[in-house]
């Protein structure tokens, strides 16, 4: 899958990995050594991130319902935790850094 930001017509990410499953959930990041420029994980059903055990820091992307981003994080560390974003109904995580000049809060995402 890829991540499109709609509203800015961009690609965020063009191998956008989902993960559904409890044990792809519960692992999410954590057995990667990194991200590179293209990767993303997008989590469904998530208002609230951690980055526990991971190797590398994060940009938290935070979608409501309708996919409009209700909140960015940029640059989470490991071992943080993200604060319950009321709203959100999933969450994309990229490489820190890369939503600089790719999203900001009420953009459009579609992923497909």
């Amino acid at each position: 899958m890829k991540a499109i930001n709609l509203t800015r017509n961009i690609e965020i990410c063009s191998r956008v990995e989902k993960a559904e499953g409890f044990f792809s959930r519960l692992a999410g990041l954590i057995p990667r050594s990194g991200l590179d420029a293209q990767e993303g994980l997008w989590i469904p059903q998530c208002g609230m991130i951690h980055t526990c055990f991971m190797k590398f820091a994060i940009d938290a992307v935070f979608l409501d319902r309708n996919m409009k981003i209700v909140r960015v994080l940029v640059n989470l560390k490991p071992w943080r935790f993200s604060p319950l974003i009321i709203g959100a109904k999933s969450v994309l995580e990229l490489g820190a850094g890369k939503t600089n000049s790719l999203v900001t809060e009420g953009d459009i995402i579609e992923i497909k």
